[in-house]
């Protein structure tokens, strides 16, 4: 059994506003599977498919207060396409952000409702990921977020590293996951979080408890009436496993 990272869950306060802002920025194509609920893939997109990790945003009540542990860095082809981009995304709301990156050749922003993102300078390992080069994950150990997402997911781990480990689907498409070493601590509910999908036909609870056996834990939350099972990687990072498609 296996399962494999299928979409991100994005809270905010105006979901359909956040939902426009980023399907302006990425190309894709904006529908909602109920209210208060906006979905985005790109067009003619499959779901799932691991050419493209989707975006689920979700409205609720809770507002940002501490940077984000999750976020996107946008791929770019060449150093004019980085400055034209990061030009667009002021225009469409996107503001610049200051994290405490100090002088790096990427550029850090934040969406419409603080969300932090980084359009990176072009890079060749990202020429084929599409408008998401990475999917990032800050973390304290690198190494064992990759040891438990590794045997989480059946995706290929292509570097592990004391300060990062990166990681993709093991047909070589659609952006990476990669979870780099900072010095902060986890101190609230995330509001980006992965959403992870076993395949069809898999038994979501013997999935849920080979997730339990490498080092998921329970939240702590009431899950009477959710149709998926929220756990939380080692580090504590809540995810949803959703059902088998």
């Amino acid at each position: 059994m296996a399962t494999r990272l299928v979409q991100i869950n994005v809270k905010a306060q105006d979901d359909s506003a956040l939902g426009r802002f980023w399907a302006e920025v990425l190309g894709w194509g904006v529908d909602s599977e109920g209210p208060r609920v906006t979905n985005l893939e790109p067009l003619g997109f499959a779901y799932p498919d691991p050419s493209a990790v989707c975006i689920d945003i979700v409205a609720g009540p809770e507002v940002k207060t501490v940077k984000n542990r999750v976020h996107l860095d946008l791929a770019t082809t060449s150093n004019a396409h980085q400055k034209e981009l990061v030009a667009r995304l002021i225009d469409l709301g996107a503001t610049l952000a200051d994290v405490g990156q100090g002088d790096v050749p990427w550029t850090v922003m934040a969406d419409p409702e603080g969300n932090e993102f980084c359009v990176l300078e072009p890079r060749a390992i990202y020429q084929d990921t599409g408008p998401i080069a990475a999917v990032v994950v800050d973390c304290t150990d690198p190494r064992e977020m990759a040891r438990f997402w590794g045997a989480a997911m059946d995706w290929t781990v292509h570097e592990v590293t004391d300060d990062q480990a990166s990681m993709r689907s093991a047909q070589g498409v659609g952006p990476y996951l990669e979870f780099v070493r900072t010095s902060d601590t986890k101190s609230v509910w995330n509001r980006v979080h992965l959403d992870v999908g076993p395949y069809l036909g898999d038994d979501p609870e013997a999935e849920e408890a080979r997730l339990r056996a490498l080092g998921a834990t329970d939240p702590g939350i009431d899950q009477s009436t959710l149709s998926w099972t929220v756990l939380a990687d080692p580090e504590g990072n809540e995810f949803c496993l959703l059902s088998p498609r």
